[in-house]
């Protein structure tokens, strides 16, 4: 019986009409053949990697700015138009990208250096060589290739986080110790101050050059949603003012584009589960809730449960304070649901860290302040929605007595 009930949502499935006409337009991997708005950014770019057509090393970059501001797609899109001129000239060159967020590769500093040696033709093992070995084969397979190497590092203050920033001190260096082939590297990050903690030497080779990228304003994302739904949509399925809805709400979270088409592709789907041959402005509410419900709740039950007293120290702290918590007071409770649930107590500096990553995720936001004499401090107000944060509370007792 339950077999005829799957069989017959599959076969209404297969035959009814959907909104959609390419979904693959909202995948992440998508590049469009124009990116509107980054024009600017785009030819900054394309004007510091030009030199590698010639066989000169391009200057470094560091590109940053909030999630949604189009950098990785912007970086991805130029590196492309580039390669597909080296192609044409016969000009050897190489470009790697690593999303250091998501890979595993990126996870220490050996992992990251044997991945790019095995992108270049030299398969390594993935433990038990010295780091110093694993330097010295990728250097081997660079000088073998002769060419120029560009190193796209995507959420590059992820990689420093996991193995400090010797990594990116040695692969700044690597031009001094060999001449076949040149490296230069693109480091995207979406922390702002990311460079500020970083060794002086490495910032100042790692910062040749930067870029940076503003928030989208609510018309410039109403026209890419406008240039991504012409393509993923069959034609007269969106009411009038979705665009407009989907855009507000992305202005509102600091111009990000990429919740906005999200947005969009999920009260798509929304609409297509409910047999609804156009997406509506209710689609788009709905949607929100949806994805803000997931996403908090994804990120609460995959935490560590050092980093889930954090957050229920944080929301313990909301109601009392309005929305105004320090990270001292934070800590104070943080030490407090320690001792009670009998975990190691880590230092005021690490709490601090932990904060700045769900700052990153959106999950609060902590602002630098300063005290004057008193030095600086963060004042820490929640950014869950009202709607879902007695739901992650919970989620948060039941997960630290657990």
């Amino acid at each position: 019986m339950v077999v005829k009930e799957f069989g017959d949502i599959f076969e209404v499935f297969l035959r009814k009409e959907s909104v959609f006409f390419d979904k693959r337009v909202f995948q992440s991997n998508y590049t469009p053949e124009t990116i509107p708005h980054r024009e600017e950014q785009a030819k900054q770019i394309a004007n510091i990697l030009a030199p590698a057509l010639k066989g000169d090393k391009p200057s470094n970059i560091f590109i940053y700015g909030k999630t949604g501001t189009g950098k990785t797609l912007t970086v991805k899109y130029t590196t492309q138009k580039l390669m597909e001129i080296a192609e044409r000239e016969k000009i050897p060159l190489k470009v790697l990208y690593v999303n250091c967020k998501l890979k595993r590769s990126a996870d220490t500093e050996y992992r990251l250096i044997a991945q790019l040696a095995a992108e270049l033709g030299k398969p390594l093992p993935p433990t038990g060589l010295p780091t110093e070995e694993v330097y010295k084969a990728f250097i081997r397979v660079l000088n073998k290739n002769k060419q120029n190497h560009i190193l796209i590092l995507d959420e590059i203050d992820q990689l420093v986080n996991k193995t400090g920033d010797n990594v990116l001190y040695n692969l700044t260096r690597i031009n001094e110790e060999q001449t076949e082939s040149q490296v230069s590297l693109i480091g995207i990050s979406n922390d702002v101050l990311f460079v500020d903690s970083l060794d002086p030497r490495v910032r100042s080779s790692l910062s040749e050059e930067e870029t940076v990228f503003p928030p989208y304003n609510a018309l410039q994302i109403q026209s890419i949603l406008k240039q991504r739904s012409e393509l993923a949509f069959n034609k007269e399925v969106l009411q009038p003012g979705v665009i407009e809805k989907c855009a507000a709400y992305a202005a509102r979270d600091h111009g990000d584009a990429r919740r906005a088409l999200e947005l969009l592709r999920v009260a798509g789907e929304i609409a297509d589960r409910g047999n609804s041959k156009k997406i509506m402005i209710e689609h788009i509410d709905e949607a929100e809730e949806k994805i803000d419900r997931d996403r908090v709740i994804d990120i609460v039950t995959t935490q560590p449960k050092q980093y889930q007293l954090v957050l229920y120290s944080i929301i313990s702290l909301q109601s009392i304070r309005n929305n105004k918590i320090f990270t001292g007071e934070v800590y104070e409770v943080y030490k407090s649901l320690c001792n009670k649930t009998k975990t190691y107590v880590l230092t005021q500096r690490r709490i601090s860290d932990i904060i700045s990553e769900f700052d990153m995720l959106g999950i609060v936001n902590a602002k630098v302040i300063s005290k004057g004499r008193y030095g600086r401090t963060r004042e820490i107000s929640i950014e869950i929605p009202q709607t879902i944060l007695p739901k992650t509370k919970k989620l948060l007792e039941e997960n630290i007595k657990a």
